[in-house]
Parts: C-alpha cells; sequence; structure tokens
C-alpha cells in the first residue's frame, strides 16, 4: 500500500513541475524558435487623388519564386501576411480607369506589418 501511494505521489509530483514550467513558459513568453519563425505582413488601401475608396485588384509578386498571389479589394482595403521577410516583393495596386501603381517590399525594411497606401492617378 505504501508502495502504490509513494508512485502516486511521485508522479503528482512530476506532474505539477511540468505544467509548472509550462505555465512559466507561457507567462514570460517563451517559445521554442525553431517551430515558430518570424513573418511579414502588408496591408493597406487603394484610393485615387481625392481619397475616395476604389475598387481594385492588389497583387503580390514573390521576386525569388515569381508567384503572384491576388486580392480582390472591393472597399480599397488589401491584406497579405505570413510572408517571408528574407525575401523581396512588389505590391501592384490596379482599378479600372486608373494607372496602376508599383511599390516594393524590401528585405531591408525592418518593420514586419507595413502599411501601402495607394493613390491611383486617373488615366
Amino acid at each position: 500500500m505504501r508502495t502504490r501511494r509513494a508512485i502516486l505521489e511521485s508522479c503528482a509530483a512530476s506532474l505539477c513541475a511540468l505544467w509548472g514550467a509550462t505555465a512559466s513558459a507561457q507567462l514570460f513568453g517563451k517559445k521554442d524558435k525553431k517551430k515558430e519563425k518570424p513573418t511579414r505582413s502588408v496591408k493597406g488601401e487603394v484610393t485615387d487623388e481625392n481619397e475616395d475608396i476604389l475598387v481594385a485588384i492588389v497583387q503580390l509578386k514573390n521576386l525569388s519564386s515569381q508567384d503572384v498571389r491576388s486580392y480582390h479589394a472591393p472597399q480599397g482595403v488589401y491584406y497579405f501576411h505570413g510572408l517571408d521577410p528574407n525575401v523581396d516583393y512588389e505590391i501592384t495596386a490596379k482599378a479600372k480607369g486608373f494607372k496602376d501603381k508599383t511599390r516594393r517590399v524590401s528585405t531591408f525594411e525592418s518593420r514586419m506589418d507595413l502599411f501601402y497606401a495607394f493613390k491611383l492617378k486617373s488615366e
């Protein structure tokens, strides 16, 4: 009987220690760096010269792989997330009756959350 009780107490103590270490890591922001890579996000708006919202298509081009992601922005707002901070990107905003405008997201940019406002000129 004592052996069984000693084993149960030992297991309980081990579980408490494990739970305490896990809770401590969560409370103090300690994370496994191997699992979580930092990513960049880009968001913004597309307007005309009078700052009226435009229905637009915003395209994000990965300059390394040449992959293109498109975002339909019916209210002039776009958002791209999960971007590799070690890759350059081009963002192009297009709207009917307006000239396209392109911006570049550089690896030299240190901010991880970027905001780019596009003011398009009419054709």
